[in-house]
């Protein structure tokens, strides 16, 4: 197992062109996925993804010893798989920038379904905004102790910003409208 593979950034336009000569790994929610995505891709979600499951599923594709494109919508769950896959696998990462929004803008043949899903990072920004809502509202009319709510979703939302892990997002995609 090498330990010493780093991780690599491409374009949506690299994307494009090499995808057939790699294994591209689409770690977006189900229900992004069966939306649009990108023919040959395998789908692991971020909260499944692990070095062993994404060898199995390598392995299943025949796509074993292939260069790795991480996939998502814009860029951030990509790099947070590629975190956790970093030195845990042999072939080399590389994160598409952009994600399915940048290719989008390219001469990929991206596969779109007919089910309309509100994307996930859409949906973090629509839970933590009614929650916090939900905090100022109780905190007013039922009780003061309820404004640590909106406290507590803010703090959130900033070890998110700093991070770069969201622990809303990573919850909201195990959820079944997301499968």
């Amino acid at each position: 197992m090498s330990t010493a593979n780093t991780t690599q950034r491409h374009t949506a336009q690299q994307v494009a062109e090499q995808h057939g000569n790699c294994c591209v790994i689409d770690v977006r929610s189900g229900a992004e996925v069966n939306q649009l995505h990108l023919p040959g891709s395998i789908h692991i979600p971020i909260n499944e993804i692990t070095p062993e499951r994404v060898r199995i599923a390598m392995r299943e594709a025949g796509k074993a010893g292939q260069p790795v494109y991480l996939l998502c919508q814009s860029g951030k769950r990509a790099d947070m798989a590629a975190s956790k896959l970093a030195g845990q696998i042999d072939e080399p990462l590389i994160i598409a920038e952009g994600g399915v929004n940048a290719l989008k803008g390219t001469k990929a043949s991206l596969i779109g379904g007919d089910k309309e899903v509100i994307p996930l990072e859409r949906q973090v920004r629509i839970a933590a905004g009614g929650l916090v809502l939900l905090g100022v509202l109780a905190g007013y009319f039922i009780s003061p102790a309820f404004f640590a709510l909106s406290g507590v979703v803010g703090a959130g939302l900033i070890f998110a910003g700093i991070s770069g892990s969201c622990a809303m997002g990573l919850i909201l995609a195990s959820m079944p409208w997301n499968k």
